[in-house]
């Protein structure tokens, strides 16, 4: 059953994230959907800094000058919506239907930027003299190469020397149930791009050549069976996946001259950059391999331990959603690796992550209130002093 938007004026959530999606986003773009974000910030009282970088849109938004800060970070892109013609509605004309608002980064992630703004609007109207400073940092580079966004303005900070105590990502971190689970850290990525190199020639005269797929394959199978650490009590054990493997020429009687291969570490603190490298190479040259390679680091491992920020998360879950949610650091990246260099406490909370990047991705509409009245209690008990659970 379809639902027009309009019925719901009175979630005032569920209108900005409508608003946001009908705003096509697909990175690096922002869709105007910034402009969009910093008119609902700027009569509160906040200060607006745009950071832009080439294509990339980036805005740092601050009420306040005192300490704690708590910031709200998150991207206002998308990934491509696929074929339109895939989808029940076209992805970028939101649609409610059976209790779920549809379209192009309703998860991922327009629902917990809309959330942010409503809860940072209530809570400015009760509290208009809190304590200490809230902010909010937004890129239109998270879902493409997460180079010019909030890496960029994280190092603008860094250097006029401006630290946040508080950080929530508002990444779609609900599994089974909205409220279930909350980020609390992540691995590290390490990329590679390896080639190998061998001698061209003529399949019937081997001899004549030197063939690098045969070369790679003893050397990638040792790469793929090592145990590279068994992790902790935190993180999962590290792993190595191969992703892409290209050679030859298309024909079928030619020794390619060269094999690449495209391969990546999602890695605990266990082990650093430095030594997946060293053993990486250290297989290779065992192997005999006449081979170059690119290192390509994305992002370092984070946690946060217990501390003020989980603590106020749980308490606002729980008092919005009677749910105890558990910790993880599963899952891929985010763009709270390049926050953790300037913020102790970092934390990911946002909707259900099932329809992220899919066709037809979707949120439910009761969880847009509810998100919205998470991120509330959170600043309640960070900035006003609220520490008890909220009835």
């Amino acid at each position: 059953m379809m639902t027009a938007i309009s019925t719901f004026s009175g979630n005032p959530t569920l209108a900005l994230a409508a608003d946001l999606i009908a705003r096509p986003s697909i990175t690096p773009e922002d869709g105007a959907c910034l402009e969009l974000l910093a008119a609902r910030l700027a009569p509160l009282g906040f200060r607006l800094e745009r950071f832009d970088c080439g294509m990339v849109r980036n805005l740092w938004a601050r009420r306040g000058d005192a300490s704690p800060i708590v910031c709200f970070a998150g991207h206002v892109d998308v990934v491509p919506s696929g074929p339109e013609s895939a989808w029940r509605s076209p992805p970028f004309t939101p649609e409610i239907r059976d209790g779920h608002l549809y379209g192009r980064g309703a998860a991922d992630m327009k629902a917990s930027l809309a959330a942010f703004i409503t809860a940072i609007e209530a809570f400015v109207a009760s509290h208009p003299d809190h304590a200490g400073s809230i902010a909010v940092l937004l890129t239109s580079d998270e879902e493409g190469a997460a180079v010019d966004g909030t890496a960029k303005v994280v190092e603008a900070l860094r250097e006029r020397g401006e630290r946040l105590d508080y950080c929530i990502v508002g990444e779609p971190t609900s599994g089974a149930r909205f409220g279930d689970t909350i980020k609390n850290g992540r691995r590290g990525s390490l990329s590679a791009d390896l080639k190998v190199r061998g001698q061209q020639g003529h399949v019937a005269y081997p001899q004549r050549a030197r063939n690098p797929i045969h070369a790679l394959a003893p050397a990638l199978a040792e790469l793929i069976a090592t145990v590279w650490d068994e992790g902790d009590e935190f993180f999962p054990p590290t792993s190595c996946q191969v992703s892409n493997i290209h050679a030859g020429t298309g024909a079928n009687n030619v020794i390619p001259g060269e094999c690449e291969v495209l391969f990546n570490f999602r890695f605990a603190p266990v082990s650093s950059a430095d030594n997946l490298k060293a053993r990486s190479e250290a297989i290779f040259r065992r192997h005999g391999l006449d081979y170059e390679i690119d290192w390509q680091l994305s992002g370092k491992p984070f946690r946060t331990g217990h501390g003020s920020l989980l603590a106020a998360l749980a308490a606002a879950i729980h008092a919005a959603t009677g749910i105890e949610p558990e910790l993880s650091t599963d899952g891929g990246t985010s763009d709270g690796r390049f926050i953790a260099d300037i913020c102790d406490e970092v934390a990911e909370f946002g909707p259900i992550n099932a329809t992220i990047h899919k066709i037809d991705e979707c949120v439910a509409v009761e969880s847009l209130a509810a998100l919205a009245d998470v991120y509330r209690r959170v600043l309640n008990r960070l900035l006003a002093g609220e520490h008890q659970y909220e009835h």
